[in-house]
């Protein structure tokens, strides 16, 4: 059940985070706040502000659906953990009581796996049976 908290936990801190950037009354239509953060706040290098809104937008809801789903549960904890990075290092940098503790729910399931209340557990385990 550690595994199966990290997962939640993650994904609703995003999911969040996420619904944060949609225009009301819509389900994934990037808001114009969304983009003036990126361009105003945020000022992520290399990336431009529309593109960076954009991938963060469908990071914050794709990913946090595979974790509760436990599908793809390591490849969406390794997401999740390079946008923490990102976040903490580029933009909020003196945010670690924050973003340490997503970090450590990342690496839990990177590391153990998202356990056996999860589709990866459960393909795996019929995978095995074939």
């Amino acid at each position: 059940p550690v595994t199966l908290l990290a997962r939640l936990s993650l994904a609703a801190v995003f999911w969040m985070s996420g619904r944060t950037k949609v225009a009301e009354g819509t389900l994934l239509t990037l808001s114009d706040n969304a983009v003036w953060l990126f361009r105003e706040e945020y000022q992520l290098p290399l990336v431009p502000p529309e593109v960076a809104a954009h991938l963060s937008l469908y990071a914050e809801h794709g990913l946090p659906i595979l974790l509760v789903l436990g599908l793809a549960s390591r490849f969406a904890a390794l997401g999740l953990l390079i946008m923490t990075l990102v976040i903490e290092v580029l933009v909020y940098p003196y945010a670690y009581p924050v973003h340490g503790p997503w970090a450590v729910c990342c690496l839990v399931v990177m590391i153990h796996g998202p356990g056996f209340l999860s589709l990866d557990h459960w393909i795996a385990r019929h995978a095995r049976n074939a």
